[in-house]
């Protein structure tokens, strides 16, 4: 549905002091806002193609923040308050970091008007859950039909699916599967979850389900992973103290007894940030990479790495990433169970126990191994998608949990890419999905809302018989040709079935990229996320008891870093436990996401992307030469291969560090420094003399 548009709007260039410009028409719908251009350039077109977002197109949930541009002053708009004066410009800030400018001189003064305020309305105003589109699209399109590729991801919706997960994970002995398709108190849960075997049902309607653990996952040594939401807060009534002290008693007997004997509780609420901390360090973090132009970016290039230490997020990351190994630790080593404890146990209980299982379940490293667990932690474990993401533009209880978790995730795929079937890509695609309102996949908060939104409702307000059947994300052909899906595998991973037991990878390399400067700092008693810890060297040769002396205060319990130092010691199994590496420089930027639309912080050329591209063209010459030898062509036919060959790898090296994202343009030159900064050089710095700085670093 058509909202407003506007003509002769420009679309201009972010390249330090340039003015140039595309000219089109700019159009805002129910669903995105998009920028029709003149002169369209299949040449230029991108290999790796969304066919629902287009270069050019925003969805009304991917909008960040607005900006109106008046004689060249940025000036956010009020919702709700007229336009004074035309602007000259509109700046669209995207969740997924892209950076619009659309000039707004040269088009008419009441298109302006209803352009800037229906764009204001669309993207910042309040809306019910019913005005999203993704009611409409499903309402409009052809019924829905899972594909095959889908139909292997497990949804857990159904009874079977529960029963199949608890049989893999061998603990259909000892716990059940409860029963609530009529959501009786319990509409925050899923209709189906799993509880110990002997919980009796009245206790599980007792404070709606709260104070119950819930069956998360089992390991092979019957320990087992719960998560539990906490018991109510009102302990004014004697009545409400007495039910509790029964429910406590009732579950503690429970899981006191075989084959549950000791449990370890785990209060997350306590160990690790709130949601309001996750949401200022990620209001901080964002505005590293949401950059207006070149000069803004070299402007706060030499103070970048001061920046990203004091919004904490990658500190975030670390303390995750840190739990999730204590609870391995009590998982693994102890044999014992751990119940992960919160208020709602759907946000950071969601985080920690998906970790867990991919750390130690290699089903989870596989692409629909990993879709089924979200779908189980996740979508049917009661996320709150739409509070947190903020799809309704209400602003209450935002945090983005979900991209906390997915960038826990990449920490883990960039140290072990071995272990994982799906590549980084795979994630840069998950994460934008998030704001694509056409799946209905993270737009609910639990499935009692999603089954009740479901119903299509007649004038009268009654409802019909039929059902909306939505879109599910994991459908990765409703975004991607087939072509393009190849970018979402992993092609150096390979299955378990297919190796020989016996044969164990190398441990890689410690990496500082984009996690620290390449320079050399100061020594810093600072504490935090860039604090500087012994050596196992050092530690080693001063002994335990002074080592604990020099360590930072903060250092984490002797237990768990004995269990930590011990398993890196050891032979990689990229099929068996994983755990990462979490102190300071391990912990990266996830670039491809976080960069991808910055032309100065690209690579032509490099960087793991384009490497791992230079991997595809290898295998796909190898495979050809295999076809050329049972084939046995004849010259001319392996002459025209081996041109088809430098023609890839011609190809390959303009590739930017971002690839398959974001390519470099051909006029495209980085200088060897910023020339707006050059005002920060006192004068009697010598630093722009210096010949070993003259170095373009840009087309080849």
């Amino acid at each position: 549905m058509l909202h407003c548009e506007a003509g002769n709007v420009f679309k201009i260039s972010q390249d330090e002091g340039s003015q140039r410009g595309v000219c089109g028409r700019l159009v805002c719908t129910n669903f995105k806002i998009t920028f029709l251009c003149e002169d369209s350039a299949e040449d230029n077109a991108p290999e790796f193609k969304n066919k629902i977002v287009g270069e050019n197109d925003i969805t009304l949930q991917c909008v960040d923040q607005l900006c109106a541009v008046y004689d060249d002053k940025k000036k956010v708009p009020i919702l709700g308050a007229p336009l004074k004066k035309q602007p000259e410009k509109l700046l669209i800030y995207c969740r997924d970091f892209r950076v619009f400018h659309f000039g707004l001189r040269y088009a008419k003064e009441d298109e302006v008007n209803r352009i800037v305020n229906g764009i204001i309305h669309h993207t910042l105003s309040p809306k019910p859950l019913k005005l999203i589109f993704l009611f409409s699209y499903t309402a409009a399109a052809p019924r829905y039909a899972a594909t095959s590729a889908k139909d292997h991801t497990v949804l857990f919706e159904k009874h079977q699916d529960w029963r199949m997960e608890l049989e893999r994970a061998k603990g259909s002995v000892f716990y059940k599967v409860f029963v609530n398709e009529t959501y009786k108190g319990l509409e925050w849960l899923p209709p189906y979850f799993i509880v110990p075997a002997h919980l009796p049902e009245e206790s599980v309607y007792k404070f709606h389900g709260r104070g119950i653990p819930i069956w998360c996952w089992s390991r092979q040594n019957g320990a087992a992973l719960f998560k539990m939401a906490s018991l109510p807060k009102e302990v004014d009534d004697s009545s409400i103290q007495e039910q509790k002290a029964f429910l406590n008693n009732s579950v503690e007997k429970i899981l006191h007894q075989p084959p549950y004997e000791e449990v370890r509780i785990e209060d997350l609420s306590i160990t690790l940030p709130s949601l309001s901390d996750i949401h200022a360090a990620y209001m901080r973090f964002k505005q590293l990479f949401l950059i207006d132009n070149s000069t803004e970016f070299w402007v706060t290039d030499f103070k970048w790495f001061s920046l990203l230490h004091t919004s904490n997020w990658l500190e975030i990351i670390r303390q995750c990433l840190k739990k999730s190994i204590e609870v391995i630790e009590y998982l693994e080593e102890k044999k014992i169970n751990v119940i992960l404890k919160e208020d709602t146990a759907s946000d950071f209980c969601c985080v920690i126990s998906s970790l867990v299982q991919i750390m130690m379940d290699p089903h989870y490293r596989t692409r629909c191994g990993f879709e089924s667990l979200i779908q189980k932690e996740w979508v049917m474990g009661g996320h709150n998608f739409l509070d947190r993401c903020n799809h309704l533009r209400t602003n209450d209880g935002e945090a983005p949990v979900f991209l906390l978790f997915l960038d826990c995730v990449w920490q883990l795929v960039h140290q072990y890419p071995l272990a994982f079937e799906f590549s980084e890509t795979y994630l840069t695609v998950l994460s934008d999905s998030i704001n694509i309102p056409i799946f209905s996949t993270f737009f609910f908060s639990s499935a009692y809302q999603r089954d009740t939104h479901k119903w299509v409702e007649d004038g009268g307000g009654g409802r019909q018989s039929g059902s909306l059947s939505f879109y599910s994300v994991w459908d990765w052909s409703v975004q991607f040709e087939l072509k393009a899906l190849t970018f979402l595998n992993n092609p150096l991973y390979e299955e378990k079935s297919k190796q020989e037991k016996s044969r164990k990878g190398t441990r890689p390399k410690h990496h500082r990229q984009l996690s620290l400067p390449l320079t050399q700092s100061k020594s810093s008693n600072k504490r935090g996320f860039f604090k500087e810890e012994p050596g196992p060297f050092i530690k080693s040769l001063l002994g335990k008891r002074i080592s604990k002396l020099i360590s930072s205060p903060d250092e984490v319990p002797n237990d768990y870093r004995v269990f930590y130092e011990n398993w890196h010691r050891k032979p990689i199994d990229f099929h068996g436990l994983i755990l990462p590496h979490i102190e300071g420089p391990d912990i990266c930027i996830w670039a491809q996401r976080h960069l991808r639309w910055i032309p100065e912080a690209q690579v032509l050329g490099g960087g793991n992307v384009a490497a791992t591209q230079r991997v595809l063209d290898l295998l796909d010459e190898i495979k050809s030469l295999k076809n050329e030898l049972k084939d046995r062509p004849t010259l001319s036919h392996r002459a025209s291969k081996e041109n088809d060959a430098d023609a890839r790898r011609k190809k390959s090296v303009r590739r930017s560090s971002m690839y398959p994202f974001a390519h470099i343009p051909m006029n495209f030159v980085r200088p060897s420094i910023s020339t707006t900064t050059w005002w920060s050089w006192e004068a009697g710095d010598d630093l722009v003399n210096r010949d070993d700085e003259d170095i373009d670093l840009g087309v080849i």
